[in-house]
């Protein structure tokens, strides 16, 4: 880490090969694992218009667009280098963390409508006519990007340091300013605490299911419909918590050899992307988990 910290503080356009090979591996895998889990997924879709439905196309949305500025993070990476202008720096550096908010964002309607499906109140969640679930769909749009492009497209990436138009991805001086530390440190917690809870409920609604079926769960639709929430909210506590906890201390330990680390871990919320694959796969494991079950009670 010292190492790091002296090429680092004194060369902040240098990335060492380490860790370039690593985000250029790690973020090649996100790209062709996410790229097949939205073309399955967009061949599985069911035609229903239930507010998971809508979201979860939302969410197709949100991961494609993301998966679109995934090689020029993979360019710049490899060549550790940059020439694609500042502007388009900063529109390809935010779109990560857009990615990270509005997949939460939408993680949260998934469970919440599962949540309420789950106590019977669900039905006043479904859209009847598909006009009513685009209009949805886009007032929620307009509402997220109202509010957060404009100051993004003003104030991020303000503040970068070192190396010039030839670096990219390098705003972390803007944590200098007291009101973006604040927000960081708001924001953090808010992601925390939000998983938290998700996870409590899920993990209470499933021992319930357990508790009502037994060793029989396995095979019970209720079930498996509890085990598909439980994966979005492993893949938040998977993906999103680690960045989370560790953003609360790079905004209070800022300096420059810690940016780099502080981009792995942004690295590891892109693997959200194969979220898609929990629901192309359902079909593949299920009957595996039954046999499973089925043949560990005959030998009891």
């Amino acid at each position: 880490m010292a190492e790091l910290s002296s090429d680092a503080t004194n060369q902040t356009s240098i990335i060492p090969m380490e860790y370039r090979v690593g985000l250029v591996f790690l973020y090649s895998v996100v790209f062709l694992g996410g790229s097949v889990g939205i073309g399955l997924m967009s061949t599985i879709l069911k035609s229903n218009m239930s507010i998971t439905t809508v979201s979860v196309i939302n969410l197709l949305v949100v991961h494609l667009l993301f998966l679109l500025t995934v090689p020029f993070r993979i360019y710049y990476y490899a060549g550790n280098h940059w020439a694609l202008g500042s502007t388009f720096c900063k529109l390809v550096s935010s779109m990560i963390h857009a990615h990270i908010y509005l997949t939460l964002i939408f993680y949260i309607v998934i469970l919440t409508a599962r949540y309420l499906a789950y106590f019977e109140l669900g039905y006043r969640l479904e859209f009847y006519r598909v006009l009513h679930a685009v209009m949805a769909s886009v007032t929620l749009w307009v509402i997220i990007l109202g509010s957060a492009l404009p100051a993004t497209v003003v104030n991020y990436g303000s503040a970068a340091t070192g190396g010039g138009n030839e670096v990219c991805f390098n705003f972390g001086a803007s944590l200098s300013y007291s009101p973006v530390g604040v927000l960081n440190y708001i924001m953090s917690a808010v992601v925390l605490l939000v998983c938290i809870v998700l996870a409590s409920i899920q993990l209470w609604i499933l021992s319930r299911v357990y508790r009502k079926h037994g060793q029989a769960s396995f095979a019970h639709q209720e079930f498996w419909a509890q085990i598909k929430s439980l994966c979005f909210v492993l893949i938040m506590f998977l993906f999103f918590v680690p960045y989370h906890a560790f953003r609360i201390y790079y905004v209070s330990n800022y300096w420059d050899g810690l940016q780099i680390v502080n981009e792995v871990f942004l690295t590891f919320t892109t693997f959200s992307c194969f979220d898609m694959l929990t629901f192309a796969g359902r079909g593949v494991w299920r009957p595996v988990y039954i046999k499973c079950c089925a043949l560990w009670e005959r030998k009891r």
